[in-house]
């Protein structure tokens, strides 16, 4: 039976219609290589962090929401059909576009697990500030966590802000540097970076730590793939070793780790 204390958690920014194909290696220059095998699916990092919440919550009556730029071009249909299936609740932030939704092509190596992603983002799909989608008060009505993958960054800003008035925890997937990213990390209580992640005038981690503590970030983590996550508070830091495992595919890793993170957090006592 399912418990109807469930949580409800708001995931904000990037989806795509992700194209993905198994190989035994990379194809060079001008080659074609016939895949071991494919798959079309929904993705993109607050997409993934969305299912990976739901899935967790199910036994617990959770909810994710998800707030994306999708239209209603034929393709975002895919979209659609493949997180109906999740249970996801998707709010559009760009009901009314005509184009394509963002799409990517993903080569993962058989071997090693390593994935190869070719992307348009979200470029293209941004959503206007006075969209009908965008009502923070009815997003955020029982949330209990939000995050932002920086993707849909006006709206990530908008959203951001009034959560934290609300004292809803805000969490950041900080994948890569985007521009007007400060906007969402002044309003965020938990940034969870990748490795990959460098703020301007940042390379190395201790710089993108102390960066992100300055805008007033509480709580940090980095991740490192295999290797331990790297963390800060106002009063310590540390790092926490991750299990050795036998890599089958690392799309979507840290998306993963971002949703389960969310899961985990929700349910603590405090909230």
């Amino acid at each position: 039976m399912v418990s109807r204390a469930g949580k409800k958690g708001v995931f904000v920014g990037l989806t795509t219609l992700d194209m993905v194909y198994l190989c035994d290696r990379l194809p060079t220059s001008n080659e074609k290589r016939v895949a071991l095998d494919a798959l079309t699916a929904a993705g993109g990092p607050a997409t993934n962090a969305a299912v990976a919440f739901q899935h967790l919550g199910q036994s617990t009556g959770d909810r994710a929401g998800l707030l994306s730029g999708l239209g209603n071009h034929p393709l975002a249909q895919l979209v659609r059909q493949d997180l109906a299936q999740y249970g996801v609740e998707i709010i559009d932030l760009t009901p009314d576009q005509t184009a394509a939704p963002a799409a990517s092509s993903i080569l993962v190596t058989q071997s090693t697990g390593d994935r190869a992603v070719i992307s348009r983002n979200a470029v293209g799909h941004q959503a206007a500030l006075d969209g009908p989608g965008l009502n923070p008060e009815k997003i955020l009505s029982d949330a209990a966590v939000i995050l932002i993958d920086g993707h849909q960054m006006a709206a990530g800003a908008v959203l951001a802000k009034a959560a934290r008035q609300r004292q809803i925890p805000v969490v950041v997937d900080g994948g890569s540097w985007k521009p007007n990213f400060e906007t969402v990390l002044r309003q965020t209580t938990y940034g969870i970076a990748s490795a990959n992640f460098y703020p301007p005038g940042c390379a190395t981690q201790a710089e993108t730590a102390a960066f992100l503590q300055n805008l007033g970030i509480s709580y940090i983590a980095i991740t490192q793939g295999a290797d331990p996550v790297c963390w800060w508070t106002k009063t310590a830091q540390g790092k926490i070793s991750v299990l050795p495992v036998a890599v089958v595919d690392t799309l979507g890793a840290g998306d993963i780790f971002h949703g389960a993170f969310c899961h985990a957090l929700a349910h603590l006592p405090a909230f």
